[in-house]
């Protein structure tokens, strides 16, 4: 199988830790829904196994992963047009992960600044799948043989590991069977900073809820935290330039950009001399227009979790179609006797 013959295939995943917000939405789950009409094959995908790396309570699990399913669906993610799974119904992933925690090396994986960050000082103390998930991740890009992957600027280290791991798997074996995947970053608020400090990014893990919204959030919580978000004294500019050193505003209008779909600089265009006073409600409508619809799917979702059940498995089906004989040829390479 050459290089020439993989088919386009976009592959990407959230994990399901619980409290999706406008960060996840704008940042990759708009992304994935114009995706699935472009001349790609699309898997999407709740990263339970990733999840797992730090301990989940085991009903919060469950919970989290059928609502980060209803915000896909609710956000326009079609299981006719795209493979919807949770990883763990897909075995492949776990078996292609092994194999690479055999390809990839020690100090590519001490190198990754998320687990430095997410460790902390403690590093003897965190789990192995926490220091070796990136070999994992790769393997769930490449069961797929994905193509593309879109991403956030946070987890561009982790794709640039996965195509050394498929260069080195295809070096030390002498094939060409692994792609070598191609990052997608684009759009206005691929990184969506808190309401309440522009220097850091939209979390759920902040422990104000006025710092994010929520993709559970109803109408009025919106559009009131949009009016109390954090901002400046000074008048929009009229260009990008002007926005340099002023988080709290670029945020702001990043994520108006990125709601209506326009570049920066056609916003300041239209609210350039506007005060915050004038354009926070502007922004207010704009984000319920286009958030109210989603959470209200994702409550009617969410009273059918049986429904959602039937969604991934029958994602899961679809995905061991593509899964399977990938690995199978992958054993056969390695030398497993099968």
């Amino acid at each position: 199988m050459s290089d020439n013959s993989f088919t386009p295939r976009v592959f990407s995943g959230i994990q399901p830790s619980g409290g999706l917000t406008l960060g996840n939405y704008l940042g990759a789950i708009k992304r994935f829904v114009t995706m699935q009409d472009d001349a790609f094959e699309t898997i999407y995908c709740m990263v339970d196994l990733h999840a797992i790396t730090v301990w989940q309570d085991p009903k919060d699990l469950a919970h989290n992963t059928r609502e980060l399913a209803a915000g896909f669906i609710a956000s326009g993610i079609s299981p006719e047009k795209s493979i919807l799974i949770n990883q763990s119904q897909v075995p492949e992933h776990a078996q292609l992960g092994w194999i690479f925690n055999c390809v990839a090396r020690m100090g590519w994986m001490g190198r990754m600044t998320q687990f430095k960050d997410k460790a902390g000082k403690n590093t003897e103390n965190v789990s192995l799948g926490l220091f070796g998930y990136p070999a994992l991740m790769a393997a769930d890009i490449l069961i797929y043989h994905a193509t593309h992957v879109p991403v956030g600027e946070d987890q561009k280290q982790h794709l640039e590991l996965t195509r050394d791991i498929a260069a080195k798997f295809n070096h030390d074996y002498g094939v060409d069977f692994f792609p070598i995947t191609e990052p997608v970053i684009e759009g206005a608020a691929t990184r969506v900073m808190s309401l309440r400090d522009g220097s850091k990014k939209m979390s759920k893990s902040d422990p104000s809820d006025a710092s994010r919204i929520n993709m559970t959030d109803d109408a009025d919580a919106i559009a009131k935290k949009i009016r109390k978000a954090k901002t400046d004294p000074d008048a929009l500019p009229s260009e990008a330039a002007g926005l340099a050193d002023r988080p709290e505003a670029r945020n702001l209008v990043n994520i108006f950009a990125a709601l209506s779909d326009q570049t920066v600089d056609q916003v300041l265009a239209e609210v350039g001399g506007q005060q915050f006073g004038a354009f926070k409600p502007l922004l207010a409508d704009l984000a319920v227009s286009k958030l109210g619809p989603i959470s209200t799917e994702m409550a009617r979702l969410m009273d059918d979790p049986a429904e959602i059940d039937r969604i991934l498995a029958r994602g899961a089906l679809q995905a061991r179609e593509i899964t399977a004989p990938i690995l199978k040829r992958t054993y056969e390479i390695v030398g497993m006797v099968g």
